[in-house]
């Protein structure tokens, strides 16, 4: 089995990308401790925690439920993350905070704090987004925030790479989850955000969670040599593509 032996910490692991990487890994035979803010509904025989990635006690308390139960880890895929569609001027500091205070602060403490249970040869994935570069409206804070994780795992990258480990950044497009990435959406506006993600994408669809699972465990896996690196699976999107007339 692929994965017989490894030990994985997936945050936000209970639905869309991170659950098809704790399916992917389970199957390869791995040990996983997953999170999520509510683990009741996870039937899976992996370790679960229910736990707010905005909350240092709760990030502290993952630390250490990670040592006890797995001991050293080989991955640790922060996947964590807040989004809504909010545009400029209904932005409330709430909506700012929260936004932060999960992708970029929960991001940050997270690998802070398991950081050194990380075998040499392990590695760190976290999740950021095509919005991370891109003016996406109605995505202001969030794509800040992501911008931030981008930045901080390089430097993650530089000062973890003296310990043989490795940190990179898989970053989705438009992806095919129960939220699509976003909370507090009416049906009707979600079902115009995804057609506008099929249009504008140049492969002209949406990603399968499994997609993105597969792009996660090549940078966790199998790219031995690479560090510090921002791997796309937008569809082309943030390549800024022109079709054929």
């Amino acid at each position: 089995m692929k994965y017989q032996g490894k030990k994985a910490v997936v945050t936000g692991g209970t639905h869309g990308m991170g659950l098809a990487v704790v399916r992917a890994l389970l199957d390869g035979g791995a040990e996983v401790l997953l999170t999520g803010r509510d683990v009741s509904g996870v039937d899976l025989p992996a370790h679960l925690l229910s736990s707010d990635a905005s909350r240092l006690a709760d990030i502290d308390e993952l630390g250490a439920v990670a040592e006890a139960k797995l001991g050293e880890l080989d991955l640790v895929f922060v996947n964590v993350g807040y989004a809504t569609l909010t545009p400029y001027a209904e932005a409330t500091p709430e909506i700012y905070d929260r936004t932060f205070d999960v992708n970029a602060k929960g991001a940050y403490f997270t690998a802070q704090r398991l950081a050194g249970l990380v075998r040499p040869g392990g590695s760190f994935v976290f999740t950021t987004s095509v919005a991370a570069e891109a003016g996406i409206a109605g995505m202001g804070p969030y794509s800040a925030a992501k911008a931030a994780v981008r930045s901080f795992a390089r430097t993650y990258a530089a000062e973890l790479a003296p310990r043989g480990i490795r940190v990179n950044v898989v970053s989705p497009g438009y992806t095919d989850t129960p939220t699509m990435g976003v909370t507090g959406v009416p049906s009707e506006v979600l079902a115009a955000f995804k057609e506008t993600g099929d249009e504008i994408t140049p492969l002209k669809r949406h990603a399968t969670p499994e997609e993105v699972a597969a792009a996660v465990l090549f940078l966790a896996f199998d790219a031995t040599f690479t560090t510090g690196a921002d791997l796309p699976v937008d569809g082309g999107l943030g390549q800024r593509l022109t079709l054929p007339v």
